[in-house]
């Protein structure tokens, strides 16, 4: 990215400007953003700072509290009179998805490294956080021997067939693709290795997913067969690993994130999914599972909490219902939970994407 860095007769105005900013840590790139390589233009006219950004990120839903906050910033350490901000964003297209994977920009896999710690959950919510903040959005139920996201997203029948390519059903605006979609729901896939390797690829390859920004991949719990085509084969950009507080949960959450570092599929970080129960009738909240076993998790293995999520009924009511709870409460605190860690997630394979390119500010004499 060039950046357009203009000096006018504000004496150190625009020097102000730069270290306010390199002293800022944006939330969810989880650092500055001169360094993140995001300022495309910072420039003044003596009185009045403009700065405009360029996140990695879809940002639709967070650009007037950023916004806000840099005006606060900016206002409180430079002498500006007034300041603006504009912010746009654009999501980069891997080199090797695009290459490999036309129509999808990156790959995210979710995975746990056991079953019942609300994966599948976590990943639809997620997705559809994405989807609310503007991206492009698909999800591929990896989870051969027991698919979710139809019911999740509410979807039921054949994908249509064109040109040799399956159709993505769209639930909730979210391109979908499960092994739910082609076998009846009681019968159960009874399959040897080789074959769901196939089956996996096939879904993946031979599913007609339109422009992209992201497709979701929700992984089947363990560290198998389906683990390795995709993390070997498949161009996944990067992961998530979901867990709860519980020791046992955790022990087997190890094992999937030292899987993906095996095969140097980056993780984004973990996601603390039922951390709290906060009960409906008196407000008490309690750590059924344990505490503090992510956030242990994340700085043994230099990686990162994302967020932490409470165990509530709503978020299993919405997904019996096939109506996640990021659509049925768009406002909701919880629906907050998840587009917080939605944004940390992509916004830190944004910066993953833009470190080798990020702009450094040249020194400039102020007029």
């Amino acid at each position: 990215m060039t950046l357009h860095r203009v000096a006018t007769p504000g004496i150190g105005l625009t020097q102000q400007a730069e270290h306010a900013l390199s002293q800022w840590i944006e939330p969810c790139l989880g650092c500055d953003l001169i360094s993140a390589g995001a300022i495309r233009e910072l420039c003044n006219d003596g009185t009045h700072l403009h700065l405009h950004l360029e996140l990695g990120f879809p940002a639709d839903g967070y650009r007037d509290s950023l916004g806000r906050a840099l005006k606060a910033l900016l206002l409180a350490h430079t002498q500006a009179a007034s300041v603006e901000v504009e912010i746009d964003w654009s999501v980069s297209s891997s080199s090797i998805t695009r290459q490999t994977l036309p129509g999808v920009k990156h790959m995210i896999a979710v995975a746990s490294g056991k079953g019942g710690v609300g994966k599948s959950t976590t990943a639809v919510n997620l997705a559809l956080a994405l989807a609310a903040d503007g991206a492009r959005v698909g999800m591929l139920d990896a989870d051969l021997y027991g698919p979710s996201q139809p019911r999740l997203l509410g979807l039921s029948g054949l994908p249509d067939t064109r040109d040799g390519k399956m159709q993505p059903m769209i639930g909730h605006g979210l391109q979908c693709m499960s092994i739910g979609f082609l076998v009846d729901d009681e019968s159960p896939v009874i399959w040897r290795g080789p074959m769901i390797t196939q089956a996996l690829t096939r879904l993946l390859q031979e599913t007609n997913w339109h422009d992209l920004d992201y497709l979701i991949v929700d992984l089947p719990p363990g560290t198998g067969d389906i683990h390795l085509t995709l993390a070997q084969r498949m161009p996944v950009s990067a992961a998530l690993i979901v867990t709860t507080p519980q020791d046992l949960a955790l022990l087997d959450a190890r094992k999937g994130l030292r899987m993906f570092e095996k095969v140097n599929v980056p993780v984004l970080g973990i996601i603390e999914n039922m951390s709290l129960h906060v009960c409906s009738q008196c407000g008490h909240e309690e750590h059924i599972f344990g505490s503090g076993g992510a956030r242990r998790m994340a700085d043994q293995y230099g990686s990162e909490l994302l967020g932490e999520l409470p165990l509530d009924m709503r978020i299993r009511v919405g997904a019996d219902d096939g109506v996640p709870i990021v659509i049925a409460e768009p406002t909701g605190a919880l629906t907050q939970t998840y587009q917080t860690i939605a944004r940390r997630a992509v916004a830190r394979l944004s910066l993953r994407e833009r470190r080798t390119t990020a702009t450094v500010l040249p020194e400039v004499v102020e007029a």
